[in-house]
């Protein structure tokens, strides 16, 4: 279990210092242009996932989000204790992996985001966002194990730019990125309704998904 937690909160970290820091960096270096700075963001994000969960998934099961690990749970696939220490492993990492990337960029480390990210379609793209993702772990579980890392890498590359919030899909990230006052933040004041949304989708996604990729025989 220790071993487990370490490799969440670790995993946690590095995906905020990678979304973090890579805001920061692709602001910096894209002379204003927005949208590239949004490319270096996704790419960066999602190679970090794709390295993240390959080493790491052995390990912990490579969650490095509540919403999958809520997943989890639902499926009975964790135990209640094991659920609830995972998320605070990542919520922990996730604003430690905030701070650290201040450190790297000589911010202060103690920020809050003033970036507004709120309304129906916000709040709608994230619960789509969070259930894309469970799709992605759900189908590449039950007929591509193998391919999950690269999976998952490659539908938030994507989903940073089909969803209107761009797709944070992680309540420990979401709290973590209210944190900084970066490229990537969030204001506070905004985050529960995010966090909320991520986890309602996976609570009722989970049932459906579970069902979908059932292993009974297939259709003729």
């Amino acid at each position: 279990m220790k071993r487990a937690l370490l490799a969440e909160a670790t995993g946690t970290a590095l995906l905020l210092m990678a979304v973090v820091g890579s805001g920061i960096m692709g602001e910096q270096l894209a002379d204003g242009n927005r949208g590239l700075a949004l490319l270096a963001n996704a790419v960066s994000t999602g190679a970090m996932l794709y390295g993240l969960i390959t080493v790491l998934r052995p390990v912990s099961g490579g969650h490095f989000n509540p919403a999958v690990t809520l997943c989890f749970w639902l499926r009975k696939e964790i135990p209640t204790l094991t659920a609830l220490l995972y998320s605070l492993a990542q919520v922990a990492g996730g604003i430690l992996g905030v701070w650290a990337t201040h450190l790297m960029f000589g911010l202060a480390v103690l920020q809050q985001s003033a970036t507004a990210r709120t309304g129906g379609g916000q709040w709608l793209s994230e619960a789509l966002a969070t259930a894309g993702l469970l799709l992605m772990i759900h189908g590449g579980r039950r007929h591509q194990p193998a391919a999950v890392p690269a999976l998952v890498a490659l539908y938030i590359t994507s989903a940073y730019w089909f969803s209107s919030s761009t797709s944070f899909a992680n309540p420990a990230v979401t709290i973590a990125r209210g944190m900084t006052d970066t490229f990537s933040g969030i204001m506070p004041t905004h985050v529960p309704l995010f966090v909320a949304m991520q986890l309602l989708s996976a609570a009722v996604a989970t049932p459906l998904l579970s069902w979908l990729f059932s292993s009974g025989v297939r259709g003729k």
